[in-house]
């Protein structure tokens, strides 16, 4: 998070900035540090850092010095602020810089339900510590509520792999080196004076040989789990006080204790090491305890554009250094920072609570579809009903059209704003050898929404060098993205605040966001969905603002609706082919709480403008408190091919000079047609590139097209480019990364290269070549675009398996093609049925304005991995649905069988894959809405964990039905002219290859790929490195599942019956009462049964291995061990062990009845081992308990009867003994294995075997048994590592969400 990728909203949609890193990777050809070429006194360019001259901040407040944000809240939405950065501690007059500090994820919390009372002044921690409470802590009640925490589970990402390294390097390298060598020299020792070896001598070397192999192993498999903090909450009887064993050794009296953040501004470190500044929130009276952290440094920096304060050095400002800020964590830490409708609703709760002026919100996603969901209910909200001002970034996805994200470009309320760079910034920031002039970067999105709205409503600058966390190590960092203008612009406006509210001028949003949108600077030569209403200015929004505040338009607000949309988009071939009518509304928005009077007054006399002779609108509108209607008509015919942009605007008659009140916005895209006449291609000659230039082409797709390849090719002989390629298709109700290809590029001087991508039929594809802005020098190319078409007669493949043969035709639409047609299945898909479902209120972090309840719903859900693998949990209904979504949020976590946490995951399922072990897991679904009602319908949902398939699986493929029937002559590469068409054939899997544990009502999941030629293999595959969250193959199959074929026992023939033996039904009815009890006889406490079964049945084997299995498994087991060797022996005698050992050297048994003699001398063989086991094991508790140094178990039972040489001759006759039916690694022998080498103290062995035990059954008793194990070979390293997984290992209950 804190060191982003290219564009992270991009990868997994976290924060909305492009890495420096990335930046000077790429383009460290345009940077050099040619001193002789400057004067080395040269002044530094401060300015350029951090810019406030192109927006008219730094003039600003050379003419109001004290209108720099004084009295102006600002809620910074982001991955967390730290209060220890440079510059967060204060305003410039003197006020905190922080009013509160929030994390609205849950990713923070810990549950502290659990209360306890102090004994002698400790309290035993959840982690297994022993925690001292000082004697100083005020604590009228006694009574502390207690809670374990896991340091990685909300440490950043990147301070998290910083102190794996530090940690192991420091904690763990040089006691495990010096072990190891420690454990070789014995060995070599022992080598080296020992020839013949005696049995004793043997299990010695082998008791060193395991402390090698066992260090080696823990050097393998070594896993840091991070420091692991004991939390206590109390309260002093003025308010609440938490505190973290930061020293993780119980020592609580150099612990810092604080408060609620809000009540004192109070945080603390967790160490030297980490530098993490952490403060806390109490919630539920004590039972959660809210541990707020920075899940990033993208938060600081945001906050540090916006609203820094650096008293020492003035120039390192922010944009409005007098502001104060609502820190709000959104960023879930469990998913990445990644945002979630929990977080995000929770803030728009504390944006209201604190009567916040701004939000600053530096994230976003592509969207579905425009302006809907709960989330922007709760926006919209707060911007209409609370006057809060909502600025966000547009996103960082272009340079094609509509790629503004939600809820920055796509939401009315919200101020989008898109980022450029100023050459001041060029020379301080990234240090380029020359200034370029200003320019949008390549990267920002560009509108207009898929609605027609502009998308972007302002630009800023769009990279700052400022302030991150003291975890990162660093005091500042370059970032740029929309994120960085996103704070320059909210700072901006901040200022305007400060300054309106000094003269008693409260503005409304709706005021506001005119005054920015009619007092910005165009740029020249950029286009208007790129920098939206151009550069923003401080002062002339200002001077705006006051101008016009008396005027009865100045508070009003205007809805422009176009059906469902809100513009014109005229974009794919059958909306161009005549002139369209277009019913406009227009409606005037009053603040909440204007006067009912007012609104009957209102009479506006409007002016409608439009400059475009292809647009037709009335000339007046007469405007009152309703939505009036307008027919606007709209001519695309005539027009030439490219893009097209206009706006209606609507001016007061009476103020012309104020500018428009609305604008209706339109957008017209006329594509080149490509066709049989062009041979499908388009080609682009000698064309000419400066640094940052763009060109579009719209291309309208042949029917049948499936695919494009995409040629350039450069004509400079020293300059290397690089080069954005970006092409997009726009489908209603799908986001456009769904059908989105993106390619970042380098080309050679006179290189060439060639992509392809997947293209829709009769659509408009935008494609998009950009010269990246940094790259320098002027260069000139070709580039061609050809259309490739291999249709399949199916958008979908759907196989089930009882159909036996399933097929599938191939057209090749346009040219002659090769085609080899190929299925590979990648997953299998098990689809779940929630085994409980809870709904309840939640708790005062949730309650909306006006004490609107929200609720949840959590569904659990059971699945088994039968083999270790990779899976993918999704909740089909509500995948792909964040800010659209009609629910507030879904969250899913999946646990163990011993409710460890594994993974998070929310809305974006293919982002979210985990690597599971075998065992039985639990997914955790919550779901929350504020209506009840609307969860209770989802207490049956269904749910999907995808399995990847650890071998690919390949269905056959035929020409012909009979070759598919007959499995003969698969298919081969094949050439089809022009519209011709292929059918081909397939056959299902073989029953072996369905994978383990999949069954009737799952699925396989994989994809068809008909081309041949490697390009059209790729665009078939491909689609954007950006679409990680839209991943799908072009052609899915799907492969559903029957039930496996019927096996009959015994070979398939029947057991016959022997009339002569059948059993009499007295003698039938006997033995199954004596089935009956001994089946009963584990659960009775008694021998009654077993001594009145064993006058009738003493030769039957099974009621003698029950007895044993009764006493060993009995409360007071360790009274008893006598009783267990004797009915052990008993067992052993029972049992004929040299005709069962030559039964075992047989190779084949020709005797009919040779299967019932197989069993019957399997389980002759289990329980002969079992009653070894359970024999060996009693004698060596037995040894055990009389060599215990304290004697309180030997007080238990009279010592009289044991005999410890005896006893000892007994348990190594035993273990020679069974040695010779089984393998002592094999799990059945485990325990008693264990045992044994603890008995010989020979702790390596023992630890062998208990790692061993772990693996089979994990349990806390088991994983403490190891660590006792380390602390007696010495190795106290790998004990204090695996003493602190235990609580993570282990926990008491599920993580709460």
């Amino acid at each position: 998070m804190c060191e982003p990728v290219l564009c992270s909203v991009c990868a997994f949609s976290q924060p909305l900035i492009i890495s420096a890193a990335w930046f000077f990777y790429c383009f460290s050809s345009s940077f050099c540090q040619i001193m002789a070429a400057h004067p080395a006194d040269e002044s530094f360019p401060f300015h350029g850092l951090l810019p406030k001259k192109e927006t008219g901040a730094a003039s600003f407040l050379i003419r109001y010095p004290e209108y720099d944000g004084r009295g102006v809240l600002i809620a910074i939405l982001d991955t967390g602020v730290d209060p220890g950065a440079p510059g967060m501690q204060i305003t410039s007059d003197g006020k905190p810089k922080i009013v509160d500090i929030i994390d609205s994820t849950g990713s923070g919390d810990v549950d502290t339900s659990t209360v306890v009372e102090p004994k002698d002044g400790t309290i035993p921690g959840l982690s297994g510590r022993t925690l001292k409470i000082p004697v100083t802590w005020k604590n009228p009640s006694g009574k502390y509520h207690i809670g374990v925490k896991n340091g990685f589970e909300f440490f950043p990402k990147a301070l998290k792999e910083r102190l794996q390294k530090e940690r192991r390097e420091k904690l763990w390298d040089p006691a495990h080196r010096a072990a190891l060598a420690e454990a070789c020299r014995k060995q070599e020792e022992f080598d080296s004076t020992h020839t013949n070896l005696s049995q004793a001598e043997k299990l010695l070397k082998e008791e060193l040989q395991c402390h090698t192999e066992l260090l080696n192993s823990l050097e393998k498999k070594y896993s840091d789990p991070g420091p692991v903090y004991d939390c206590l909450v109390w309260h002093d009887g003025e308010t609440w006080r938490a505190c973290l064993d930061t020293s993780e050794c119980g020592d609580l009296s150099c612990c810092t204790v604080l408060r609620n953040y809000k009540e004192a501004q109070e945080h603390a470190s967790l160490g030297n090491s980490e530098m993490l500044n952490y403060s806390v929130n109490v919630y539920e009276e004590g039972s959660i305890l809210c541990i707020v952290t920075s899940g990033g440094a993208h938060g600081t920096h945001v906050a540090s554009i916006a609203a820094g304060y650096f008293p020492e050095e003035p120039e390192r400002n922010g944009v409005a250094p007098g502001a104060q800020i609502l820190a709000i964590k959104i960023g879930d830490t469990r998913l990445s920072t990644m945002e979630t409708g929990t977080g995000l609703i929770r803030a728009m709760i504390e944006v209201i609570k604190y009567k916040c002026d701004l939000v600053n919100y530096s994230y976003g996603e592509a969207t579905h579809w425009p302006n809907s969901g709960r989330i922007c209910e709760v926006i919209n909200e707060a911007v209409w009903k609370h006057n809060v001002i909502y600025v966000s970034s547009a996103g960082n996805n272009g340079p094609c059209l509509s790629t503004v994200g939600c809820p920055g470009g796509t939401t009315s309320s919200v101020i989008g704003v898109g980022a450029y760079v100023t050459p001041d910034m060029m020379t301080a920031e990234y240090s380029l050898r020359e200034k370029l002039p200003a320019n949008q970067y390549t990267w920002s999105s560009r509108g207009p929404t898929i609605d027609g709205a502009l998308g972007v409503s302002i630009s800023a600058p769009g990279g700052a060098i400022a302030s991150v966390p003291n975890w990162t190590l660093r005091g500042t960092q370059l970032m740029n993205g929309t994120s960085m203008s996103s704070p320059n612009a909210c700072g901006g406006i901040a200022l305007v605040l400060s300054g309106l509210k000094s003269n008693g001028i409260q503005p409304t949003a709706f005021a506001v966001r005119r005054a920015l949108e009619n007092t910005a600077v165009k740029m020249d030569d950029i286009e208007v969905f790129a920098q939206g209403h151009g550069t923003i200015q401080v002062d002339k929004a200002y001077d705006y603002l006051t101008q016009h505040a008396s005027l009865p338009t100045s508070n009003l607000g205007f809805t422009v609706t176009v059906g469902s949309h809100r513009g014109i988009y005229l974009r794919n071939p059958v909306q161009l082919s005549s002139p369209s009518d277009h019913a406009v509304g227009i409606e005037p928005v009053f603040p909440e709480n204007t006067d009912n009077s007012e609104r009957i007054s209102l009479q506006l006399h409007l002016a409608l403008t439009c400059s475009a002779s292809w647009v037709q609108c009335p000339s007046h509108l007469e405007l009152m408190n309703q939505c009036r209607h307008v027919n606007m008509r709209v001519d695309p015919q005539g027009l030439r091919e490219g893009l097209h942009y206009t706006e209606v605007c609507g001016y007061d008659v009476s103020t012309p000079n104020v500018g428009p009140l609305f604008r209706v916005p339109i957008t017209v895209i006329i594509p080149t047609k490509v066709n049989e006449s062009t041979a499908y291609e388009v080609h682009f000659n000698n064309v000419y590139f400066k640094p940052g230039q763009i060109r579009r082409h719209f291309l309208q797709v042949p029917q049948g097209a499936r695919w494009a390849e995409l040629t350039i090719t450069s004509h400079s002989h020293d300059v290397s480019s690089k080069f954005v390629l970006h092409a997009i298709h726009l489908v209603k109700q799908k986001a456009y990364r769904a059908n989105e290809f993106y390619k970042f590029s380098s080309l050679l001087e006179k290189g060439s290269l060639t992509e392809a991508f997947p293209v829709l039929e009769g659509r408009t594809v935008e494609f998009c070549i950009a010269r990246w802005w940094a790259s320098l020098g002027d260069v000139t190319i070709d580039y061609s675009i050809s259309f490739h078409g291999v249709t399949c007669s199916t958008s979908q493949l759907h196989i089930h398996a009882s159909e036996g043969i399933s097929s599938f035709e191939v057209l090749s639409a346009l040219k002659y093609e090769e085609i080899s047609p190929s299925i590979n299945l990648k997953n299998w898909v098990q689809p779940l049925r929630p085994v409980s479902a809870k709904t309840r209120s939640l708790a005062s972090r949730d309650i909306l304005p006006n004490n609107r309840q929200l609720y949840e719903i959590v569904l659990t859900y059971n699945f088994t991995q039968t083999k270790s693998g990779e899976v993918t949990p999704s909740c089909p209904l509500l995948c792909e649905l964040l800010y659209e979504s009609e629910f507030d949020s879904q969250l899913w976590m999946l646990f163990d069988q011993n409710k460890r946490l594994i993974g998070s995951g929310d809305a974006y399922p293919h982002q979210y894959s985990l690597k599971l072990e075998k065992g039985d897991y639990t997914i955790r679904l919550q779901v929350r809405h504020e209506q009840i009602c609307e969860l209770e319908r989802l207490k049956d949902l269904p749910f999907i964990v995808s399995h990847r398939l650890s071998n690919t699986l390949s269905l056959d493929i035929y020409e012909t039905h009979k070759n598919a029937l007959l499995s003969k002559k698969k298919a081969n590469t094949i050439t089809l002219p022009p519209n011709c068409s292929q059918s081909f054939f397939v056959t299902s899997l073989p029953d072996d290859k369905i994978p383990k544990g999949a069954g009737p009502g799952c699925y396989l999941t994989g994809s068809l790929i008909v081309p041949k030629s490697e390009y059209g293999k790729k665009a078939g595959q491909a689609a954007s490195k950006r679409q990680r969250k839209f991943k799908k193959d072009v052609l899915p199959v799907y492969y559903h599942l029957i039930p496996p074929p019927n096996k009959t026992k015994n070979g398939g023939k029947e057991k016959e019956k022997d009339t002569d033996k059948e059993k009499d039904v007295k003698e039938e009815f006997a033995e199954a009462m004596r089935d009956l009890k001994i089946q009963w006889m584990t659960k009775l406490d008694t021998s009654g049964l077993y001594d009145e079964l064993k006058e009738t049945f003493s030769n039957h084997l099974p009621l003698h291995v029950t007895r044993l299995q009764q006493l060993d498994s009995e409360k007071e087991r360790m009274k008893r061990l006598n009783e267990i060797v004797v009915a052990a022996d008993v067992v052993l005698s029972s049992i004929d062990q040299t005709a069962l050992a030559v039964y075992l050297t047989m190779k084949t048994d020709p005797r009919p009845d040779a299967a019932t003699i197989k069993s019957d001398m399997e389980k002759q063989k289990s329980s002969l081992i079992d009653a070894l086991c359970r024999k060996g094991c009693a004698l060596a508790d037995k040894l055990l308990r009389l060599h215990s140094q304290d004697g309180a178990a030997s007080e238990e039972v009279s010592s009289t009867e044991d005999d410890p040489e005896g006893c000892l001759k007994d348990l190594t006759d035993t273990f020679w003994e069974i040695q010779k039916w089984v393998d002592l690694t094999d799990s059945k022998v485990l325990t008693f294995a264990y045992k044994h080498a603890l008995v010989n103290k020979m702790y390596g062995r023992a630890l062998k075997y208990a790692t061993k035990i772990v693996e089979e059954k994990p349990s806390k008793e088991n994983c403490t048994n190891c660590i006792q194990l380390m602390k007696s070979l010495g190795w106290t390293h790998s004990a204090a590592f695996a003493d602190n997984w235990l609580p993570v290992m282990y926990p008491t209950d599920y993580t709460p969400f």
